[in-house]
């Protein structure tokens, strides 16, 4: 086989779509036309003799045979921008900055264990202070500069000025203590109602994603509290009958250091929650901040690989 033949970056162009899961952020993320990214994607198709990504209700889903290729071309694109960064100097490591990083105690408590070793590591000098989005997408602080990058699963409608990285893709599960009693035989519905819930609020509305699916079936549950974090409503479940619907990292997390608490199967169909990194255009090319987005992805995928592929329960 001759190499001389092979369009390497096809296999970049592979590697940010099965990363993205969507032709219009792979597109946007890569500088690319729709069209352009279009011929790019049939090229790779021919070259693998594989459709590789087919459309999905929710963007485009990877085949069997994307799967098998995705830890190889990771890997390879790896080797490719190490290759580079030797080349071009890491000068920029050394920089003494501050970035200022808007978050969620979520985000913070999965993110930071792993990037912060990296980051004293490699950057010494660099800062990272974080804040708390209360919900919101920092729109003002982003375009103003006093925002750098932002991570939330709930950002939507961003302006063109923005781009975008998805990091994780995660679902519901229901968080009890294994004393509750109407969790005995295990969690069903009817069992699910019966109980009194707890609820992450960073708005002070109490109508979330549960209850807004409860109520397209006609139902209802009682919530007993709705808290400002996402860490600590776990700590309040010990010996209670109360419930914790929250996404599975945050129960994981939970049960590693409480032996009372038991994860369950959500009995309700709910989206999963896709987590994303968002900046503005103006640090897109920024060394040292372009280089933090990348460690950011990388613990991101290692801790995918902890959850499971995203479609995996």
């Amino acid at each position: 086989m001759n190499i001389a033949n092979k369009d390497l970056n096809l296999l970049l162009v592979f590697h940010v779509v099965y990363q993205e899961r969507s032709a219009s952020l792979a597109a946007a993320r890569m500088a690319l036309s729709q069209p352009a990214l279009s011929h790019k994607l049939n090229k790779l198709r021919h070259e693998f003799a594989d459709p590789l990504f087919v459309r999905a209700p929710r963007g485009l889903t990877p085949t069997p045979r994307a799967h098998e290729l995705a830890p190889l071309v990771q890997r390879l694109v790896s080797e490719m921008e190490g290759f580079y960064e030797r080349c071009e100097g890491r000068d920029f490591l050394a920089r003494a900055e501050r970035i200022h990083l808007y978050s969620t105690d979520y985000v913070e408590q999965i993110l930071l264990p792993r990037l912060l070793p990296r980051l004293r590591e490699q950057a010494p000098s660099l800062q990272l202070i974080t804040h708390n989005t209360r919900g919101l997408l920092p729109r003002e602080e982003l375009e103003k500069g006093t925002c750098d990058l932002a991570i939330a699963g709930f950002f939507a409608d961003l302006p063109d000025t923005f781009r975008q990285q998805r990091l994780l893709s995660e679902d519901f599960v229901v968080l009890a203590s294994q004393s509750n009693p109407q969790l005995q035989a295990g969690l069903d519905m009817q069992g699910f109602l019966a109980c009194e819930h707890l609820l992450t609020t960073l708005t002070g509305d109490l109508n979330g994603l549960v209850d807004r699916a409860l109520a397209e079936r006609g139902q209802a549950r009682k919530v007993a509290a709705g808290l400002s974090s996402f860490i600590a409503p776990p700590r309040l479940l010990r010996g209670t009958d109360l419930l914790l619907t929250c996404l599975r990292s945050v129960a994981e997390e939970a049960v590693a250091y409480d032996s009372d608490l038991r994860i369950h199967s959500l009995p309700l169909t709910l989206p999963r929650v896709e987590v994303m990194q968002i900046w503005h255009e103006r640090t897109d090319a920024d060394r040292l901040r372009r280089w933090l987005r990348q460690q950011i992805q990388q613990v991101a995928e290692e801790l995918q690989q902890a959850l499971g592929s995203p479609g995996q329960t």
